[in-house]
């Protein structure tokens, strides 16, 4: 069973003379008033009488008052805190009658409960780091977070890389009409070589059929004397004549063109291969980029079933980037209200013992989210104590000048002729 307050009774403490209250078991208990009239003394009372004397007040006894400060407070487990007399040293009693101290109250009063600001103005990664200290995935969750960070910085690094290499490759000249790899000219120049050893061939085999030509004009002349020698000439000139008549020479025009050009062929062939290694290197960087951003999805996915694998304090309530988020919103996106209620329940899961919380200057609440978050309390079997700048109805008790008054019952509204 968590320890809630059951009755609280002060006198000369701070700003009061002498009040008492009752605060309700579950709920809101509403200290009003208006400005310097001792509601804030009463949650500092508190503070000192359950805190310890790190949160004695630097001026206990209140001005002008020659009657030592008394505090004396009953728990709902049974103890019995006093604080009185000159030197307001802690007496606690517990049921039996056995007296003890300090160490006995913090068991189970919940430092954050009585000191909520301590809380409320803790940086958004220390509230962070409160939440998942309570549920017990602090450490597995920071890893997860420092993997993330890596995989992050890693991809940035690449993904900066890729659009380097893209932008280098798209930058570099392109010659779609140049062939695919280096034309090379001792290639052309045998091509060549081999072209003009055919056309010598060629011009062999015309010097030959007109040598023939010329030995059938000298047969013809000595046909008398060598009559079967000219039946061979002629044989051989008609043999010569149609080979020659078949042979084509071919033009080295193309090849020598090319071996003129080649350099600057081969310039482009190099320009066209440099630009393609760059735009390879740019997909590689790429697709890098999108395997980083694989593990850094997976890695989130890790942290999302882990969140969600524990029990919080609130639905909707979780941890991102290393910050609070309740209803997807951040501490500096959430209403007062909201603020209000994500402290209460983490303070409640720290110390489950601590069954109450001590809350100031409640006024930034507007009645109906004031009545809302009262509901919420007791939905949740949490005692609050607060203080608001009101001497309204929603007040459960009001200071005036370091007394406690009762609360004025709200008038009934009525309009001139109407009964």
């Amino acid at each position: 069973m968590s320890v809630k307050i059951n009755q609280l009774e002060i006198e000369n403490v701070k700003r009061i003379k002498a009040i008492s209250v009752t605060p309700v078991e579950n709920g809101l208990t509403v200290i009003g008033g208006n400005n310097n009239q001792g509601k804030t003394s009463v949650l500092d009372t508190i503070c000192w009488a359950l805190g310890g004397e790190r949160y004695r007040p630097s001026n206990v006894v209140r001005d002008g008052s020659t009657v030592p400060p008394s505090v004396r407070l009953t728990l709902s487990n049974g103890l019995l805190v006093e604080r009185s007399g000159k030197n307001s040293s802690l007496k606690v009693t517990d049921p039996a009658g056995k007296k003890s101290g300090q160490q006995l109250l913090n068991d189970f009063v919940e430092e954050l409960a009585i000191d909520l600001p301590k809380f409320m103005q803790a940086s958004a990664k220390e509230k962070a780091n409160t939440l998942l200290r309570i549920i017990g995935i602090g450490d597995q969750l920071h890893t997860l977070e420092q993997k993330e960070a890596e995989l992050y910085n890693r991809r940035h690094t690449i993904g900066q890389e890729a659009d380097r290499k893209k932008k280098f490759a798209m930058e570099m000249p392109f010659y779609p009409d140049a062939p695919q790899e280096p034309v090379s000219v001792s290639e052309l120049i045998q091509r060549q070589q081999r072209l003009l050893a055919r056309n010598g061939e060629n011009q062999r085999k015309r010097e030959q059929a007109a040598r023939y030509a010329r030995e059938l004009e000298d047969a013809q002349r000595m046909f008398e004397q060598a009559n079967q020698h000219l039946l061979d000439a002629e044989r051989n000139a008609e043999i010569s004549r149609r080979s020659a008549e078949d042979l084509h020479d071919e033009s080295t025009e193309e090849i020598e063109r090319d071996i003129a050009n080649i350099e600057r062929i081969n310039i482009k062939v190099r320009a066209n291969c440099d630009r393609e290694r760059a735009e390879q290197d740019a997909q590689y960087y790429q697709k890098q980029y999108a395997d980083m951003t694989d593990a850094i999805t997976k890695v989130r996915e890790q942290k999302y079933e882990l969140l969600h694998s524990v029990s919080l304090p609130l639905p909707e309530l979780s941890v991102e980037d290393g910050e609070l988020i309740y209803q997807g919103k951040k501490w500096d996106c959430m209403s007062g209200s909201d603020q209000l209620k994500v402290a209460t329940a983490i303070v409640r899961a720290i110390n489950p013992k601590c069954g109450f919380v001590l809350l100031d200057k409640l006024e930034q609440m507007d009645l109906k989210t004031l009545r809302d978050f009262g509901r919420w309390l007791e939905s949740e079997g949490l005692q609050a104590i607060a203080t608001r700048v009101s001497t309204g109805n929603e007040c459960s008790i009001i200071i005036e000048d370091g007394y406690s008054v009762p609360v004025q019952p709200e008038r009934p509204k009525w309009k001139a002729g109407e009964f």
